[in-house]
């Protein structure tokens, strides 16, 4: 059975994670969330318990995280200067050194469904998996409603094309009105999937929030047992309720979407995109794209005042 999500005031219809429409009210203005939610879960690197507490904040704060540690609380904004490369994940490394990773589903389903201003905070590194998707987020954000803020949206509107590459997957962005995404995966023994459409929170929580991530049996046990040897923690909380399993030619279970595995990619990219600090508009062709490919994309982007400008 699929599990209805009741949207408080404001957030218009029933959401359910098999994509029943939801209607939100024009967005002229900023936003955060009308009141705040905490979800509990193992991480998907550590395999450790995180508590997460999102709550409203006020207008022009963007989405920054506050990491309880032993002596003190360090802030980490959720921003693109701020990425770190770390392994299957986007992380974030504070200015005062502190580790944030796994961040990009909740920051996709922020983004999304057109959350602007938040405040996350956490009791460990590494944000929950839940089951690998992004419909737990999805659900919390729409049962603490949607809070519009008196100072207007601004936008990254994108001039010209900005694109990077690395042998066969590459990333584009052009100018449109909207943020747009067309995007092609290719697996061995599965072929070529793909996915385009305008990012929606109609199109995020029905086609793309459901769809986990992924990864081959055959690799994932190799990198568990690295993760032991050498005390780097990756994919210790990857099970088969956190991930999409790859045996062959099949996920076990089976696809909860259509080409899920591409459709887990642009969620991933949703969340990576909005590290820029702002909403973009703009149309996104990625070939085979990564959180890699992603954060190159966002850095080339920003650091070209010339490309964009801020409306």
């Amino acid at each position: 059975m699929s599990p209805r999500i009741t949207g408080a005031s404001g957030w218009g219809q029933v959401i359910s994670q098999a994509g029943a429409p939801i209607a939100f009210p024009p967005a002229p203005f900023q936003a955060t969330l009308a009141t705040a939610f905490s979800l509990r879960g193992r991480g998907l690197h550590t395999g450790r318990f995180c508590t997460a507490r999102v709550s409203p904040a006020a207008a022009g704060s963007g989405i920054v995280f506050h990491r309880t540690l032993r002596d003190r609380i360090a802030i980490v904004p959720a921003l693109w200067h701020l990425q770190e490369t770390q392994t299957l994940c986007t992380a974030l490394r504070g200015p005062d050194g502190t580790l944030i990773r796994t961040v990009e589903h909740l920051l996709a389903s922020l983004s999304a469904l057109g959350i602007d201003n938040a405040r996350v905070d956490l009791d460990a590194e590494e944000l929950p998996i839940f089951d690998g998707s992004a419909l737990s987020w999805c659900a919390a954000i729409a049962a603490a409603g949607r809070h519009p803020l008196g100072e207007p949206r601004r936008t990254i509107r994108v001039r010209r094309a900005v694109s990077v590459q690395d042998g066969r997957r590459s990333l584009r962005v052009e100018p449109a009105d909207h943020l747009t995404i067309a995007a092609e995966l290719a697996l061995a023994q599965f072929g070529r999937m793909t996915w385009e459409g305008a990012i929606t929170p109609d199109s995020f929580v029905a086609a793309l929030a459901p769809s986990r991530s992924f990864g081959r049996l055959k690799w994932a046990l190799p990198l568990k047992l690295y993760s032991y040897v050498t005390g780097k923690p990756v994919l210790r909380g990857a099970t088969l309720r956190s991930t999409a399993v790859i045996v062959g030619g099949r996920i076990i279970g089976g696809m909860r979407v259509p080409d899920e595995p591409v459709r887990h990619r642009i969620l991933d990219l949703v969340g990576d995109l909005s590290l820029a600090g702002y909403p973009i508009r703009g149309r996104f062709t990625a070939m085979h794209t990564g959180h890699t490919l992603n954060h190159a994309l966002v850095a080339a982007l920003m650091r070209d005042a010339s490309a964009w400008d801020l409306m």
